[in-house]
């Protein structure tokens, strides 16, 4: 068995699964209006700046969060957009528990239970 094929059987599935089938959907509804599609730009360009930060170890202040929080509140209420942070939830759930499966597959070299 050949891990790298594996490896890329799941990426392919990753690509043709509903959930990344409905990101592109979603996506597209929001690239086609403007508004939408500079909102949601704003909002993914202060979140990775808040992300580098915090990556940096400067922790952002509370006023910052509660603002993107808000930010996402307002976003959320444009149907396009909500459908887009929907699918791309699902999506991330789908990667944590594929993580969490190959985790699990070698916590019995770090001295966890064996499976």
């Amino acid at each position: 068995m050949n891990v790298h094929d594996k490896a890329n059987e799941l990426a392919k599935a990753l690509k043709e699964s509903e959930e990344v089938q409905e990101i592109t959907a979603a996506m597209k509804l929001v690239d086609a209006d403007p508004d939408s599609k500079r909102m949601l730009e704003d909002f993914r360009r202060r979140q990775n700046e808040i992300q580098q930060r915090m990556m940096s170890g400067d922790m952002p202040a509370q006023e910052e969060m509660e603002q993107m929080e808000k930010s996402f509140e307002v976003l959320s209420l444009n149907l396009n957009i909500r459908r887009l942070f929907e699918a791309e939830r699902r999506l991330s759930v789908i990667i944590e528990d594929v993580n969490k499966i190959i985790m699990e597959s070698l916590q019995h070299l770090y001295g966890g239970p064996a499976n």
